[in-house]
């Protein structure tokens, strides 16, 4: 496994080319959460990539908050995440006591116009973002030992429990699609843990998980001989070029897949699709939000204690081993891939919501 110095700079390196960054000026005196509880509202079922994520940031951000709160993980799973974030829209309060942990799948509806957004990303104050990877994987029973039988998965009837069409598992749809592999969606599963769970059961035979629940979940059956990976997703260096992911140095990236699947380098429409969604949703794949009118002196403290509570030893000791070697930030790099994550041109907006459309009869909101 490579350094977290070169992680950081392939995974931040596009966006370190925008801006420096800067963190957040000291919280102000007054804010005190001092025997208060805050809310960390996880939009997600238990035990998938973003549930892993919020529960270990979780566990110290109350040290590092002024007062030292109490911090709990609330799942509100549903809609591929917007029942949860929707819930956050309509009850959180500028007071600093509940706060939002997002994904793609959150950013994802937004992007598309799907009609069970009942938020605007343009309203919170972020606090905390961070990029992300995952992996493909795949059983033996389809007769793979390694990627390098990926070959084997043509013409095969693949099944991918899925959340939904705009969801985090849009970014697999497209890979999948332009590789030309024949996928069923399941769609309606309430988060990526509960995907892992049917392809543990045999119900699915291909599956996605994030970085985090990679690790924790996939890994052991990998080395049981129950999972097959396939492929990362990889992470961009500062040209914008995807690359290894460093925290599965040994694992070839969606494009080297692609590549080694159909003996061509990935281009066309399909592939565009794909890239666009990739870069929405994993540069900055997790975010920490703050509700809209929320003082910025309480935004602050939220920075600050994120910035003081990666640099405790018992979160550096153990984060790499649960979310990879991705660097998470606070000021104003994390606005800018907050930024970078909530854009998508409008012609790809279209491409994409036609195709879901024509292709998995998934009617999104246009206006």
């Amino acid at each position: 496994m490579l350094n977290n110095s070169l992680s950081r700079r392939t995974t931040l390196g596009l966006m370190a080319g925008l801006l420096a960054a800067g963190l957040a000026g000291p919280a102000a005196a007054e804010v005190n959460f001092a025997g208060k509880t805050i809310e960390f509202i996880i939009p997600f079922s238990a035990g998938g990539g973003s549930d892993t994520w919020g529960r270990f940031n979780a566990q110290l951000l109350g040290k590092y908050l002024p007062g030292n709160p109490v911090v709990v993980v609330v799942n509100e799973p549903g809609g591929g995440s917007t029942k949860g974030s929707n819930l956050f829209a309509a009850r959180a309060k500028p007071d600093g006591e509940m706060i939002l942990g997002t994904s793609a799948s959150t950013q994802f509806p937004y992007l598309l116009g799907d009609p069970r957004v009942r938020y605007d990303y343009k309203d919170w104050k972020i606090a905390m973002a961070g990029p992300t990877g995952g992996v493909v994987y795949t059983t033996p029973s389809l007769g793979l030992k390694s990627v390098d039988d990926i070959a084997m998965l043509k013409g095969k009837d693949l099944v991918y429990a899925s959340q939904g069409a705009t969801s985090l598992d849009l970014v697999p749809l497209l890979g999948f699609k332009a590789m030309d592999l024949n996928v069923q969606h399941v769609f309606g599963f309430k988060g990526r843990g509960d995907g892992r769970l049917a392809f543990e059961r045999g119900e699915v035979n291909i599956d996605f998980q994030t970085s985090s629940a990679y690790i924790k979940n996939v890994q052991p059956l990998v080395e049981a001989g129950q999972a097959v990976p396939l492929f990362s997703l990889g992470v961009l260096d500062e040209a914008g070029n995807v690359v290894r992911d460093p925290t599965f140095p040994d694992l070839p990236t969606y494009p080297e897949a692609y590549e080694k699947l159909t003996g061509e380098k990935p281009s066309g429409p399909a592939y565009d699709a794909y890239m666009a969604f990739y870069v929405a949703g994993f540069p900055a794949q997790k975010m920490v939000f703050l509700p809209k009118d929320t003082p910025d002196e309480i935004v602050a403290a939220y920075q600050k204690a994120f910035e003081d509570m990666k640099a405790d030893p018992a979160y550096k000791e153990s984060a790499e081993a649960v979310l990879g070697t991705y660097e998470q930030v606070t000021g104003s790099l994390a606005q800018a891939l907050f930024e970078k994550a909530t854009d998508l041109s409008p012609e790809l907006r279209k491409q994409v919501a036609t195709m879901l459309a024509s292709d998995y009869g998934v009617k999104l909101g246009q206006d």
